[in-house]
């Protein structure tokens, strides 16, 4: 008699000790389905920016690759419910806001009866990420990449099960390498649950069906702001409430931080600094918030407004992978251990992105994706993650890399700055966006670049030469003696590094 027709012989109560305690059923499913499978080079876990790169860079190295992606959709959160869906809504809230403040009045255009169209423009951001996501399933078909719909598990070394949403699995493939890239999800606030009507996450704040009167944002970094600034424009009475003394988040220069927030200020955004949300309550269809001064718990205050967003962050989604199983323990923050390969305990696992350390940015994952699956081609594998850029797509833009002064200060290092204000940049005073600078940091004796810090119009596309300049160890003079477009905002940069240099620019 076979083990599988012992245990269906046994009461339902012992078939539940054996699976809770044993995992034998399990155990059996993978054997079966792991015999009719085909051995693949890599299966890569999820499909947001990481691994689909990976997956797109394995398949062009010659390996064998299966995608495995949970949602209906490909692209993770960055292209579903992240990255694009909100730089549509930044991009034409923006629009919106000129006509509607006036600022195409003063530029000679009169917009006439101006009404928003807010299901037109929701419209407008789901087609942009649907050619997004479809434009990934194509990409997987011309480079010879297997999707697999269902949620991975690691159920080996060198096995990944592929299951139903209810828990049931519906293959197993056999790999050579496993590489883990499931990105993360919004971190929860205690107490509060999330509805996504009234509370709201960041994935609920991008498919609100009308304006909110009033919102209140807990967490005035990142995620928050760029939210915050489409819904204010929109029309909303922005309210962000901070527990740190200073907007933008964590690795933002206080320079900065200080410049970003007197601009939201003057666009009108509320902001209540050093500041933490105590607990929240609906009722009647609009949400109380109950905030207090983070030193001084007696002097409690009440927030009323339609519209609650939770942003405190994300956190590194490792939920039912099957880590544990094999031996693979997660670090005190959820995310999971790596050597500088990529390469976990486990030497065939590997994982990149939002689940391991470093900066969650989806620039960031493309990159390790490439360069893991790359190492396991045999070749190098380096990344210097002083050079990945960051960027807040407000309006105007933030965006730095490198050190800032706040880090070297505390590092012991010397170093030079050179500033350049927008309201002395030609192109700036063209097109009537003067807000803003371009901070250079490099060092005192060899002058090599350190940090580049921006606040203006193209931040995010200019912040990209900063990184090339750092990733080659440029000095501010080398960027200084760079030929640069007359009139583009890009000299702002080579004008901070000339001050940088010498220690006085040419225009201001």
């Amino acid at each position: 008699m076979s083990l599988i027709q012992i245990i269906g012989k046994l009461p339902a109560q012992a078939h539940k000790q054996i699976y809770r305690h044993h995992g034998a059923l399990a155990a059996l499913q993978r054997r079966h389905f792991s015999e009719a499978a085909e051995e693949q080079d890599l299966v890569v876990i999820g499909s947001g920016p990481g691994g689909y790169v990976a997956a797109i860079k394995a398949a062009q190295l010659g390996m064998k690759t299966v995608c495995v992606e949970k949602d209906p959709t490909l692209g993770g959160t960055c292209l579903n419910v992240g990255c694009i869906p909100s730089k549509a809504l930044l991009n034409n809230s923006h629009f919106y806001h000129m006509a509607h403040s006036g600022d195409l009045t003063s530029r000679g255009i009169d917009v006439g009866d101006l009404k928003l169209n807010l299901p037109k423009m929701m419209e407008q951001k789901t087609k942009a990420v649907k050619s997004l996501t479809s434009g990934i399933a194509q990409l997987f078909k011309l480079n010879g990449v297997t999707h697999l719909a269902g949620r991975g598990r690691v159920t080996g070394a060198r096995e990944v099960a592929i299951l139903h949403p209810d828990g049931k699995i519906k293959e197993v493939v056999k790999t050579k390498h496993i590489l883990i890239a499931t990105g993360s999800e919004v971190t929860p606030f205690p107490g509060i649950e999330v509805d996504e009507n009234t509370i709201v996450s960041s994935t609920g704040a991008l498919s609100l069906d009308k304006v909110p009167d009033k919102m209140v944002l807990i967490g005035a970094g990142v995620i928050g702001l760029e939210l915050g600034s489409v819904w204010q424009r929109l029309g909303t009475e922005v309210t962000a409430v901070e527990f740190l003394p200073h907007v933008g988040g964590l690795g933002i220069d206080m320079e900065l931080s200080k410049n970003f927030q007197r601009i939201l200020k003057k666009q009108g955004i509320k902001f209540m600094m050093n500041t933490k949300v105590v607990s929240a309550r609906k009722a009647s269809g609009r949400v109380s918030v109950t905030v207090e001064p983070v030193s001084d718990s007696s002097k409690r205050e009440e927030l009323e407004c339609d519209t609650l967003l939770v942003c405190i962050g994300r956190r590194p989604y490792t939920k039912d992978l099957g880590l544990e199983e094999v031996g693979i323990a997660l670090d005190d923050r959820g995310r999971i251990p790596v050597n500088g390969r990529f390469a976990t305990k486990v030497p065939s696992i590997y994982a990149i992105g939002d689940v391991v350390a470093g900066p969650m940015l989806a620039h960031k994952a493309e990159d390790e994706g490439i360069i893991a699956v790359e190492g396991m081609a045999g070749g190098a594998v380096h990344i210097d993650y002083n050079c990945v850029p960051s960027v807040i797509y407000t309006h105007p833009e933030v965006a730095w890399v490198g050190k800032t002064e706040e880090q070297l200060k505390e590092e012991g290092v010397k170093y030079k700055v050179g500033r350049f204000p927008l309201a002395a940049n030609s192109r700036a005073k063209t097109t009537g966006d003067t807000d803003g600078l371009v901070k250079i940091i490099s060092h005192e004796e060899t002058d090599r670049i350190l940090g580049a810090h921006m606040i203006g119009q193209s931040a995010g596309e200019i912040i990209n030469e900063a990184a090339l300049a750092m990733e080659y160890g440029a000095s501010s003079e080398d960027v200084a003696r760079v030929c640069h477009a007359h009139p583009t905002v890009s000299e702002a940069f080579r004008e901070a590094n000339i001050a940088a240099y010498v220690g006085k620019a040419i225009n201001c």
